[in-house]
């Protein structure tokens, strides 16, 4: 092999892996880019906002799954002591099993559409244990959470049933499983899906983590 041939051929290697490498780094962060898109969108619901953005949780939950509820009060407190200091954002992900859930999350986003999310949240989990695991329909029992937060009927009723909110609810859905997203509670803290129990002092262990970064 001549020596022009050896150095033609050494160009070419090492073009084809700068090719190469391209593509890899390409497909390596295609998918954080996508997954950031995918965690947190325009229309996602916050029920608090964080001035620097620096800490943000999002929580892909079922109104109906008992782990949820069993996280709903450590959840509640860490929303209280961090106030604003993080973000925090609720996706829906209703479980087929559950004979309620989409049921529910139609209900919290027909809330939400008068404002109201963040009350028809609270009262979904404050009250699973009586409406939740229920074969019969429950429509009726979330209606009457809705009179009572003063919502307009007609709107809210129109809004539960709905092409919008299903594929509103469905669009969460779809994100968490893209997401790797395989039963609730699952929460994610800065991107980075948080694998631990969902206990008080487990997520305020990893929130302050990220503050403190």
């Amino acid at each position: 092999m001549s020596t022009n041939l050896k150095v033609t051929l050494g160009v070419l290697a090492v073009a084809m892996a700068v090719v190469v490498g391209i593509v890899v780094v390409n497909q390596n962060s295609a998918p954080t880019t996508a997954a950031a898109e995918a965690l947190v969108r325009p229309d996602s619901h916050r029920l608090s906002t964080a001035a620097d953005g620096k800490t943000t949780v999002v929580e892909f939950l079922d109104f109906e799954c008992e782990s949820c509820l069993a996280a709903y009060p450590g959840v509640e407190k860490l929303r209280a002591e961090y106030g604003d200091r993080i973000t925090y954002v609720v996706r829906y992900f209703p479980i087929a099993s559950h004979p309620n859930a989409f049921n529910a999350a139609h209900a919290a986003e027909a809330a939400a559409r008068q404002g109201k999310f963040e009350q028809m949240y609270k009262k979904l989990f404050d009250t699973q244990n009586t409406w939740g695991h229920n074969q019969q329909p429950q429509g009726a029992v979330f209606e009457g959470y809705a009179q009572e937060m003063g919502l307009d009927m007609a709107k809210f009723k129109a809004d539960v049933a709905s092409a919008e909110v299903a594929a509103r609810v469905k669009a969460d859905a779809a994100d968490g499983e893209n997401l790797g997203v395989r039963g609730t509670p699952t929460f994610f803290i800065n991107g980075k899906q948080y694998t631990d129990q969902p206990t008080y002092a487990g997520l305020k262990a990893a929130i302050d983590a990220s503050l403190a970064s």
